[in-house]
């Protein structure tokens, strides 16, 4: 609530002046943030995990793997905050809340005697220095790419700010810490000149021999035999950072293979909807074209009909093109509608997108509604349904900062049961 005021009081201020003194004011909101809640950080071991992709799952691995070894967590991510049983949905359209609901979530997790709390941070998060006052005990690096451009000027500004949550372990109090670092991903290195007294590197060898299948994915760990039920190559990275995080905190390696191996869904990320329709429906929160790609690869061996709309309003616009390049690769048939808009125009964003589509058969149908209706119906035995760019987001954004309640998961289902029953009622 405090956040929401001062944010208001914000914009009474020229912007020149404000920018003058922005990185002061975040400090000060953070700081004022942290001694309101009694700099709850100390009390609870922390980690945090950042990268472009991977986050959210990566932490939700982590969550069920320590649970298994019967710790009691809290988790702060973008689909949701829970703290031991008790689960909300993360419903700020943001991976990282504003500083006094971050502090607070600590605070909770501190007087519900959790032992830790995993924190999903974002670059966009370091911009506004939502990172600082919290006392790390270890950091999760994932990978990175070209992401949030406009909102950090340049890349190099990007992947200083990702740097700068783990620059924070190295000013944390705690004992023994720990960076945790794919060591496949090009910018390990950035991340590894962070300091910590330990250093972990994880990469793809580390599981080899492995399989990537349609129903999972079989791989070795410690020389043990491991099936996950979550799909991809890029699942199996996220395993990998998270069991390798699991291992750095003391897990044994059988809590950890029982977590992985009961493990089997992240919501918003290569959700399979299933109500008794015979072709594949698939949600997922992929937004950027490396995450795009790699999550069409995982349904190479089907016919897929893909239902996108490219990037939010405002931002990123240099992806557009290039999302549309992806899914005129692996799509027989794509849909493009209308995403997260905000202020922009959402039919030149589509047009954008569209730009790089010139051999599938493409359709626009700016209603979110009706291209997943659409795609449904065109189905048949076999084939694949792809909705991509919302995951969990529970709204689509419009102009003015209006809000549409939204779940493509949810719409996905209804719209399947009318296919199947053309008598059953729009529950929205």
């Amino acid at each position: 609530m405090l956040d929401t005021i001062l944010g208001k009081i914000r914009r009474l201020i020229p912007p020149k002046v404000f920018g003058f003194f922005q990185p002061a004011y975040h400090f000060t909101l953070s700081f004022t943030a942290a001694l309101w809640y009694r700099f709850p950080s100390q009390d609870i071991k922390v980690i945090a995990v950042t990268g472009t992709k991977g986050k959210s799952s990566t932490t939700e691995i982590l969550n069920a793997i320590l649970e298994e070894a019967e710790y009691k967590t809290a988790l702060s991510n973008t689909i949701r905050f829970k703290i031991g049983k008790t689960s909300s949905s993360n419903l700020y359209k943001m991976s990282m809340p504003g500083r006094f609901a971050i502090q607070r979530f600590l605070r909770n997790a501190v007087e519900q005697k959790c032992d830790y709390a995993i924190m999903e941070m974002t670059s966009q998060g370091a911009l506004l220095y939502r990172h600082r006052f919290i006392e790390l005990n270890a950091f999760v690096f994932t990978n990175l790419a070209p992401e949030h451009i406009e909102a950090h000027g340049s890349y190099e500004n990007y992947a200083d700010a990702k740097a700068s949550i783990c620059r924070t372990l190295a000013i944390s109090h705690k004992t023994n810490k720990i960076i945790i670092v794919n060591a496949d991903d090009p910018e390990s290195k950035r991340f590894l000149e962070c300091e910590a007294d330990k250093k972990i590197l994880y990469g793809i060898n580390d599981v080899k021999p492995y399989a990537i299948k349609n129903e999972g994915i079989d791989f070795t760990f410690n020389g043990k035999i491991v099936h996950s039920k979550l799909s991809g190559l890029f699942n199996l990275y996220n395993i990998l950072a998270a069991a390798s995080t699991a291992l750095s905190q003391g897990i044994s390696d059988e809590a950890l293979i029982r977590a992985v191996e009961k493990f089997n869904k992240i919501p918003g990320r290569v959700q399979k909807i299933e109500v008794g329709q015979d072709f594949a429906v698939v949600v997922d929160y992929a937004h950027t074209p490396n995450s795009l790609e790699k999550f069409y690869q995982v349904f190479k061996s089907t016919r897929n009909i893909c239902v996108l709309g490219g990037t939010g309003g405002g931002r990123d616009s240099w992806k557009r093109a290039e999302m549309g390049r992806i899914a005129d690769t692996y799509c027989e048939e794509i849909i493009l509608t209308n995403e997260d808009p905000y202020d922009e125009d959402p039919n030149k964003i589509v047009n954008d997108v569209a730009q790089g589509i010139i051999s599938r058969k493409l359709t626009i149908i700016m209603d979110r509604r009706l291209a997943i209706r659409e795609a449904c119906k065109r189905a048949k035995r076999g084939d694949s349904v792809l909705i991509t760019g919302k995951g969990t987001d529970p709204y689509i954004m419009g102009p003015n900062d209006t809000k549409i309640p939204w779940s493509d998961a949810e719409v996905a289902r209804e719209e399947i049961k009318k296919l199947i029953n053309p008598c059953s009622e729009n529950t929205i």
